[in-house]
């Protein structure tokens, strides 16, 4: 894990030093174990690296003597199979990010098709001018790029290509409004003009500092249905295996976030089953709310476990004084409010000396737990509807100056353009639209940005090409049975981890946002009506009325316009998190 940057200048001429330097100062947090740099004529490499696997050799840039570059961000998995298999190749350390070299050479553009893990990859080709960037097919590891006068500048984190220089702070009103709807940007939309992800799975060609091609993979891959259970869970079981096998090799202590849920008990099982040491898990809980304490069950999963529990609590004083730090972290912004905790587990993972933590990401997406794909499949007149079809500014007119509805026809679009991955089954028709879009562009931003704030890499062996490939080809009714999602998955860890209770019904994680936002509504309610982010894009006075009226039922409006408030200071102004909520605010 760490962060990779570079420059492709239009006119030929070496990038500028100054530039680079700027690029490398801001992301200089995703590597707090070194920096490399590479310049071969038009084009430099930078990596600022989290020091996981090879910790001797492993330092980036890959140089080759026939002209071939390399910086690489994530793990590929697979490295030691690959190296068994391919012929030989002097390679020059242990790390897995050397593998993709020697396919490149052998396999141009088709690189990618063997490689299982997380990664964003940048190749320079000296002998064929030309650079080729390229993301996982989940969208684990970030990717941006943004087209400039002085060529193609490419980072980990866009707020990187604007420290760079070579493009302003320019607010786009669509991804705001998404932001705001949604809690997420749809596709490869960004908050800033011009900078834009690499969708998950793309992959670029660039040539005189512009994009001339572009190409996709896929993580959904189509094949024979599963209907018998206990095929379905021997399948499984040999796939999680392999996955969290393969997601353990690491040269630094690894930990697990441990919710009590049914994803990561089972994450923690299988590391359980696997290793003959304790998992360091880690559990987040909020005293004095009346959020849902998942303590207890954690407890009860890690105690059967033999888990060394670390317990971390929330409070009220966290959320003042940490979200401005958390808005500053989601440069890509998600209104996730599961952010905080993470930020503040993440900091009490590398307290403890842990560097890589496993997570249960991507379980609800492929195994089918949300509640809004069972609406999605109930009729209409049993409370059916369909995903996303409300905003929660919908119910507030006139408070958004943005208006109108574009948000919801750019959901749609995604919606038909993974429809061809479903087959015709409505539910798999969710799953690839939550897989294109939420996955990626909330659930693993907070991860990616939350962890390596604090210098520790996320994996989610849920999110494995092994898993993806069993949990795609289920039947409805192995995902979804009567009222309870993750049948599948919960039968596996009914097997395997009986003190997980995986039937019970679920209290579903929130984090008390709501409840402490509206406790300081009186406060909030002038600070945010002069509040330069909100002005631009709301109306003040109903910003205002919005947060002292304290109706329950815009709790969610109120936290959005809130976090939007305190990204909009960093991302756009430049202030810096100094301070609670209230010193932010009230700053210049």
């Amino acid at each position: 894990m760490c962060g990779i940057a570079g420059l492709m200048t239009i006119d030929g001429t070496a990038p500028d030093a100054a530039v680079l330097d700027r690029l490398d100062a801001a992301q200089a947090h995703r590597g707090p174990d070194g920096m490399g740099r590479h310049v071969a004529g038009d084009t430099a490499l930078l990596q600022q690296r989290l020091a996981i696997i090879d910790l001797a050799t492993g330092d980036q840039p890959f140089v080759r003597p026939n002209g071939l570059s390399l910086v690489g961000n994530g793990e590929i998995y697979n490295y030691r199979e690959l190296k068994r298999d391919m012929r030989a190749f002097a390679y020059v350390s242990q790390s897995d990010c050397e593998v993709p070299i020697p396919l490149y050479e052998d396999h141009g553009l088709g690189f990618q098709a063997p490689l299982r893990g997380m990664y964003a990859l940048a190749i320079h080709d000296v002998p064929a001018a030309r650079l080729v960037l390229a993301r996982d097919r989940f969208g684990i590891k970030p990717l941006y790029v943004a087209e400039t006068e002085r060529g193609l500048v490419f980072a980990s984190e866009p707020q990187a290509i604007i420290a760079s220089g070579l493009i302003a702070p320019r607010l786009r009103a669509e991804a705001v409004e998404e932001l705001l709807q949604l809690q997420f940007q749809i596709g490869a939309t960004t908050p800033f003009e011009g900078i834009r992800r690499l969708l998950p799975g793309e992959q670029v060609v660039v040539e005189h500092g512009r994009i001339t091609a572009s190409r996709r993979l896929t993580a959904l891959e189509p094949g024979p249905e599963i209907r018998r259970e206990d095929e379905a869970l021997a399948a499984f079981d040999a796939a999680f295996a392999d996955s969290i096998d393969v997601h353990r090799r690491s040269d630094v202590p690894y930990g697990m976030f441990l919710s009590g849920g049914i994803d990561s008990s089972a994450v923690l099982a299988m590391m359980t089953r696997q290793m003959d040491r304790p998992v360091e898990a880690f559990t987040a809980w909020f005293p004095g709310t009346a959020a849902a304490d998942e303590r207890e069950q954690a407890k009860a999963v890690a105690t059967w476990a033999g888990a060394r529990h670390h317990e971390v609590e929330f409070t009220e004083g966290d959320f003042l004084t940490l979200l401005p730090k958390v808005a500053a972290a989601l440069d890509d912004p998600a209104a996730d409010y599961a952010a905080l905790p993470t930020f503040k587990l993440a900091a009490a993972a590398r307290g403890a000396g842990i560097k890589v933590v496993l997570s249960g990401e991507g379980g609800d997406e492929l195994f089918g737990g949300y509640g809004r794909y069972r609406r999605l499949l109930r009729p209409r007149i049993f409370g059916g509807r369909a995903m996303r079809a409300k905003g929660p500014f919908d119910a507030l007119p006139g408070v958004l100056r943005l208006g109108g509805d574009g948000w919801r026809r750019r959901y749609e679009a995604v919606s038909d353009d993974v429809r061809p991955l479903a087959g015709g089954d409505r539910l798999r028709h969710a799953q690839a639209i939550d897989c294109a879009d939420w996955l990626p562009n909330d659930l693993l931003i907070k991860l990616d940005r939350c962890l390596m704030h604090h210098g520790v890499e996320g994996r989610t062996p849920m999110l494995d090409p092994a898993v993806a490939a069993v949990a795609w080809r289920l039947s409805s009714g192995l995902k979804i049975r009567g009222r309870m999602g993750k049948y599948l998955l919960r039968r596996w860890v009914e097997q395997n981890v009986p003190a997980a209770r995986p039937f019970a019904k679920k209290q579903g994680f929130t984090v008390p946002v709501e409840a402490w936002i509206a406790g300081h509504g009186a406060r909030l309610a002038p600070l945010l009506a002069q509040d330069p982010g909100i002005t631009e894009v709301a109306d003040p006075a109903k910003v205002a009325a919005l947060f002292r009226d304290g109706a329950k039922e815009h709790g969610t409006a109120r936290w959005r316009l809130l976090f939007f408030a305190l990204w909009y200071r960093r991302h756009m102004l430049g202030q810096m998190p100094d301070g609670d909520i209230f010193d932010c605010l009230s700053a210049g």
